[in-house]
């Protein structure tokens, strides 16, 4: 139905209604000057993510709009992931509308008013989640830990005066406003429905880079230019759209129009502060799913929807800088000489912070089975606790092997910030950003009190595993500016930066091991306990459900897809030592015996026994044996006739 309007008729909708207009008298206008604007739904994010979804008629609405903009609604706890918050005899949920960020309109393109002919709109409000009089949801931590940034980092500045001139500051009384801004990017895959992925012609296209940044053509192209109209509608300012590094061609099809699409696309957008940047990722996710929907095009965020090619990523910026009296903004991350140092103090603290509490981090940015998929070496996705400055300060480091990258212009120094390459399109940005200014707040605090220059936070950052740090664990190495890929074997890697995580236990049990960096999140009041325990029960909890009743199933199918196909003519006695390891791996994995069970049944046994250790383990096998089997079927069906 999208397609079918012209850019003219749809100048003429309201797409958002900024945070300058959020009072009843307002409000009552817009709406009822605009009736297509049918509904409203209060937007809550859970601590999965979850945005929630509910159709108040406007009128209902309007009727009591006081009540509802002081009050919000009510919702049953069942319905969002608070574990062990939200419970069965404790489950009444208050939705309380934000004031202030931007409130979107969602258009159903395939619904038109009657009066007006239009799409009908539902306004929709970023909301609070409240139970028991205490915030609990993604939007409220988020929301916690920028002002708990923005107080901790004045009182900082006011103690340590000594830092205010190494970013340009004359005076503390300068500083009017403390902004910390964020932006992400995001990635995903379109196809056509039913089509099936050929691994090997997609690594093949990969390998050859004919997909990456090139014209995009068809109903992609027309779905993509429309998506980057309309997020400018919306007032989120894109910069780019095109193509990434996966995908094959399209053909066409005897009707003129494209079939067995396959691509991947990236959009990127302005940055904005940090609690609107994650609004504009949800609005933007679903408004990339509804116009390629309406092309005929399905849309996949997940991390890594087709195995050996390349993933979804979502690289997420962070940058924090001052507004003086003045009107000027300073980044507090660039140094005055942006051609003599790579950083401030204040930015080197922020690198360190994240870098040395990454374990605590990890969970919330990599939280599921999906999300550790695409990070596996070789795919340009971090796996690595490491950063790179540049291998000189007036040579911006373009290294992407590495976990945080510095963005840096010597001829800007406003452009100053970090990339976090891990999170991918379905983290839960919300806390991946609330998680990073914790931790980046941690290392600020070491570096002003102890009065460190940039030079020796520099060589302090610099240091090699077994040297002495003040704020950096001694065993570890925190920068390269080699591939680490490439550079290291995978056993230095581990040395040098840590065992990463391979499962999502793995990742979720940092919670517990690393308690002096779990109160870094806690800190302030941002993450309490609760809420830290309650996001690490959701997480386990998915991974075991997806492990036990979708991922064990479609393994299935892939050995049950694992056919003998040769016959006696033509048969080769490779074709026969290749296929007696296929079937003996078959059986290991799936066929269990009176006095012996297999894989799938010890991971079964193991989820039942809660032994997540052992479910960890042999998850991992798992995973090795179903790579090793798919290889070695290509192998025996290229050898035959």
């Amino acid at each position: 139905m999208l397609k079918e309007f012209k850019k003219g008729f749809l100048s003429n909708l309201v797409y958002f209604i900024p945070k300058s207009n959020h009072n009843p008298t307002d409000i009552k206008q817009i709406l009822t000057s605009h009736p297509e604007i049918q509904f409203v739904s209060l937007m809550g994010v859970d601590l999965r993510g979850n945005d929630t979804d509910e159709k108040i008629p406007v009128k209902t609405f309007l009727d009591d709009i006081d009540k509802f903009l002081e009050f919000g609604i009510q919702t049953d706890g069942s319905s969002v992931v608070l574990h062990n918050i939200a419970t069965l005899n404790d489950a009444k949920v208050d939705i309380l509308p934000d004031k202030s960020v931007n409130w979107f309109v969602d258009y159903n393109f395939e619904n038109l008013d009657d009066k007006t002919g239009l799409p009908v709109g539902t306004l929709r409000i970023p909301s609070f989640l409240v139970h028991n009089n205490k915030m609990v949801c993604s939007r409220s931590i988020l929301k916690k830990s920028i002002d708990n940034f923005k107080n901790k980092i004045l009182n900082l500045l006011s103690e340590n005066k000594y830092v205010l001139k190494t970013v340009g500051i004359d005076n503390f009384q300068d500083i009017e406003e403390v902004l910390l801004t964020s932006a992400t990017e995001l990635e995903f895959w379109v196809k056509t429905p039913e089509n099936k992925a050929d691994e090997e012609k997609l690594s093949t296209s990969q390998n050859l880079k004919e997909q990456y940044w090139k014209r995009t053509q068809g109903i992609v192209r027309t779905a993509l230019e429309k998506t980057i109209w309309l997020i400018e509608k919306y007032g989120v300012n894109p910069e780019m759209g095109h193509k990434e590094v996966g995908g094959i061609r399209s053909t066409i099809g005897v009707t003129g129009k494209s079939k067995h699409v396959l691509e991947q696309l990236e959009i990127d957008w302005q940055y904005s502060n940090a609690l609107q940047a994650a609004d504009n990722e949800l609005i933007i996710r679903n408004l990339v799913t509804d116009v390629f929907q309406s092309h005929g095009l399905e849309v996949s965020f997940l991390a890594k929807p087709i195995e050996g090619v390349a993933g979804n990523g979502e690289h997420t910026h962070l940058g924090v800088a001052v507004k003086l009296t003045s009107g000027k903004i300073i980044n507090l991350f660039s140094p005055i000489d942006m051609k003599k140092e790579y950083l401030s103090p204040i930015g080197f603290g922020a690198l360190m912070g994240i870098l040395k509490n990454y374990e605590v981090v990890n969970p919330f940015v990599t939280s599921s089975n999906d999300a550790l998929n695409r990070l596996k070496p070789g795919f340009e996705a971090p796996v690595c606790i490491v950063s790179s400055l540049g291998k000189s300060t007036e040579i911006p480091s373009r290294n992407r092997s590495i976990l945080v990258g510095l963005i840096r212009d010597i001829e800007n120094p406003l452009a100053t910030r970090f990339e976090l390459r891990a999170p991918n399109p379905l983290s839960n940005t919300y806390l991946v950003l609330a998680a990073s200014y914790q931790t980046m707040l941690d290392g600020i605090k070491y570096s002003l009190k102890n009065q460190k220059t940039s030079k020796e936070l520099e060589i302090e950052f610099s240091k090699k595993p077994g040297e002495k740090s003040g704020y950096l664990e001694i065993n570890r190495q925190y920068r390269s500016e080699e591939d680490v890929f490439e550079f290291y074997t995978e056993e230095e890697r581990n040395e040098l930066f840590g065992l990463p995580p391979k499962t999502v236990w793995d990742n979720a049990k940092n919670l517990d091991l690393c308690k002096e960096k779990r109160e870094v999140l806690i800190e302030g009041n941002v993450f309490s306990c609760e809420i830290v325990n309650s996001f690490k029960e959701s997480i386990i909890d998915q991974w075991l459900t997806e492990l036990k009743d979708r991922i064990l199933g479609e393994n299935m199918e892939i050995i049950r897809s694992c056919k003998k196909l040769h016959n006696h003519e033509n048969v080769s006695d490779l074709d026969v030592v290749t296929w007696e390891q296929i079937y003996q791996l078959k059986c290991y994995l799936m066929k269990d015996k009176i006095n012996q069970k297999s894989l799938f049944t010890k991971i079964r046994n193991a989820i039942d026994d809660k032994n997540y250790d052992l479910v960890s383990i042999l998850q991992i096998e798992m995973n090795e044996k179903i790579k090793e089997l798919k290889e070695l079927y290509s192998v025996y069906k290229r050898n035959l006739f």
